[in-house]
């Protein structure tokens, strides 16, 4: 296990004005980094990144994508693991072996867990549900290439955007 750095404890109940300075200082990393690609995005319409994927693994980006996952909340996926065991085994060695995983290109997703919810007709809808593991690298991915798209919508575009909320490009 890594010692002290980006990734640092989860905290239960009580939260420390250090956790707060920590959690902030990765949210202004990775929104600086997102404004970045945006601007870029931006300046050049035809510009092609190429080099995002190193950016994905950054412990930043991978923290931020597990505060994500974990206030979304939701169930295990086929490996069994839940967000609390994740919080009980070590959030920092959770998040590192993902990141040399990343680093190491031996990452592979697991199998999804496919489960059927009741449709008001009766009928069923199948879903799948990835592992905890899996939505960390899904939302890191989405953190790193969102602002590249949202560069590109034209201003009379309409989309679902974040907060879930729909409105003019």
């Amino acid at each position: 296990m890594r010692g002290k750095g980006l990734y640092f404890n989860q905290l239960s109940e009580e939260v420390s004005v250090d956790a707060c300075r920590k959690a902030n200082h990765i949210t202004r990393q990775t929104r600086e980094l997102q404004r970045e690609l945006y601007l870029a995005a931006k300046r050049s319409r035809n510009r092609r990144f190429h080099a995002l994927y190193d950016r994905i693994f950054r412990p930043d980006i991978l923290w931020r994508a597990w505060e994500e996952v974990r206030r979304n909340g939701g169930s295990a996926g086929m490996d069994g693991v839940t967000i609390e065991e994740v919080e009980r085994e070590g959030v920092e060695q959770f998040l590192y072996q993902i990141e040399q995983d990343l680093k190491a290109g031996k990452y592979r997703p697991r199998p999804v867990r496919r489960v059927y919810i009741p449709k008001p007709d009766g009928r069923q809808r199948p879903i799948g549900i990835p592992s905890v593991r899996d939505r960390v690298v899904q939302q890191a991915c989405k953190i790193v290439i969102e602002p590249v798209f949202e560069a590109n919508f034209q201003d009379n575009s309409y989309g679902s955007v974040p907060n879930g909320v729909h409105s003019k490009r």
